[in-house]
């Protein structure tokens, strides 16, 4: 009896494998970190290898401590993080080179030189983005110029690029031997190389970039049977049925379906969509225009998203470079051990500042100290640029939609720290709601997949299955909050102008 959904969530930290019941509840987990590779600074790197060595293993801790075997489960879901880049040999299927995240800021000469003939915002209208480091199509032109033979090998068709959720499918359904070499519309708006009309490669970005068509995966709905798990698979000839990138998933996940409704999520970065309906509205605030979800043959969504690069890295930061704390959940404690942040404001800008801003230019800095700043006040500046940096991408929707958001639902690790909550929903001015399941981004995978296969009939079955957790309400009268947000936008200001042509 297939009573479960199994999610893939191929994050930037970890991989995992959910398993969810008709409910949405979580039945059971598994998980692995996999290495953070900074080769020089503003490089950041993954295995992807290890990655789909992780993803092998979290699906069988997954099915082992829910006692099930591969015909309990209906579908697979996929959810990725979207930009990250993965180059491969179709016939080897080894990856010509590490893949090059989301976070990595090497390419900043490639996007120099697009941008040369027509701005940041040359490709804007076509595909909603501005040509940026963060984006996947610009680091696939940096492997093809500098990996040996890279090129050529492209040019002859022996190069297959995906971002991870291809990687994870392509290996899933055989690899070498009849691999399925697909992405979903969500994940391929992110590249720069998507028509948001067609839904397909534009020939013309893709001639500009110097990238062969070739190397590029088909693109899908967000809910369709793309193939089944290969024999070799756990879960051989279950169907893989949802793709979704992360934020999109988050969004789905969180039941927003409908024009005006958004969600926050609170991961490595911070990210917030802002579902637009059918219509594909192009910010003048800052903010990226992107897909939100496509359910087979159905008409695609369209969202505004608002992406911040380091809010819940940042708090890694402070374990791993720092060893202020030894593990993420303490940080709260400590920001409790003083009243305010005595001062200080930390603007993680480690690589560059992403929306509203868009300035590679940007670097961290933590401003405001004095002597009498200790360590549970950068503690607490470091919770607060998480929601400073929020309220920012905020304003930015507003402006963009016309109309003030009401409350704000959140997701994702982060959540789980009420101090962080109560000071966003305190700066914000706006309740914020957290929802029973919190791991929304894998649910929304597994709701794409469940609805392809009948598992669920309906978007109402799935919103009747939304519920809310705990809700943070505003405590700070305004005259506070206007202070403490223009302290904040005059630190951003000092982070601007940093990198020269002789800084990295």
């Amino acid at each position: 009896m297939t009573d479960y959904v199994l999610a893939i969530d191929q994050g930037t930290t970890s991989s995992r494998a959910i398993i969810f019941d008709k409910a949405g509840s979580i039945v059971s987990t598994g998980q692995l970190e996999h290495e953070q590779i900074f080769p020089k600074a503003g490089w950041v790197e993954h295995d992807p290898a290890e990655i789909w060595r992780n993803t092998g293993e979290v699906i069988g801790q997954a099915l082992g401590k829910a006692n099930l075997t591969r015909h309990d489960i209906a579908a697979i879901g996929i959810t990725n993080q979207r930009e990250t880049a993965v180059v491969w040999d179709r016939t080897t299927g080894e990856p010509v080179y590490n893949a090059i995240v989301w976070q990595d800021t090497r390419t900043q000469p490639i996007v120099d030189r697009l941008a040369a003939d027509g701005g940041v915002e040359r490709f804007k209208q076509q595909v909603g983005l501005p040509l940026a480091t963060y984006f996947s199509g610009t680091k696939i032109v940096w492997i093809l110029e500098n990996v040996p033979g890279a090129r050529e090998k492209a040019e002859v068709g022996d190069l297959l690029f995906g971002t991870t959720d291809t990687w994870v499918l392509w290996n899933l359904t055989g690899g070498v031997d009849g691999g399925v070499h697909a992405t979903d519309v969500t994940n391929a708006s992110r590249t720069m190389f998507m028509d948001l009309e067609t839904l397909q490669w534009d020939d013309e970005i893709l001639a500009a970039f110097g990238v062969p068509r070739s190397m590029l995966p088909e693109i899908r709905s967000s809910s369709e049977v793309y193939g089944v798990a290969n024999e070799h698979s756990l879960l051989r000839e279950t169907p893989i049925a949802g793709i979704l990138g992360d934020q999109q998933a988050a969004t789905f996940g969180q039941a927003a379906f409908e024009t005006g409704e958004a969600k926050n999520t609170y991961g490595t970065g911070n990210f917030l969509i802002f579902n637009t309906g059918e219509e594909i509205v192009h910010s003048k605030n800052g903010l990226l225009t992107t897909v939100g979800f496509k359910l087979g043959d159905q008409p695609v969504h369209y969202a505004l998203e608002g992406s911040i690069a380091v809010t819940g890295s940042l708090i890694q930061w402070l374990r791993d470079n720092l060893g202020l704390i030894s593990s993420a959940a303490e940080v709260e404690e400590l920001a409790k051990s003083v009243d305010d942040n005595g001062g200080a404001y930390f603007v993680p800008a480690f690589s560059g500042l992403f929306a509203p801003y868009w300035r590679p230019d940007a670097r961290g800095a933590l401003v405001g100290l004095t002597r009498y700043v200790n360590k549970g006040h950068i503690a607490r500046a470091a919770l607060e640029a998480i929601a400073f940096q929020t309220r920012d991408v905020i304003e930015a929707v507003n402006a963009d939609a016309g109309v003030d958001l009401t409350e704000l639902r959140v997701d994702g690790g982060a959540t789980a720290n009420d101090t962080l909550l109560q000071f966003q929903a305190d700066i914000l001015g706006v309740p914020v709601v957290r929802p029973v399941v919190a791991e929304t981004t894998a649910l929304g995978a597994a709701y794409a997949a469940g609805l392809a296969v009948g598992f669920w009939s309906s978007l109402d079955e799935l919103r009747a299955n939304w519920q809310e957790d705990k809700r943070w309400t505003p405590s700070m009268d305004e005259a506070e909050r206007a202070r403490l947000d223009r302290n904040w936008k005059k630190a951003v200001s000092k982070t601007l102008d940093w990198v020269d042509d002789d800084v990295a």
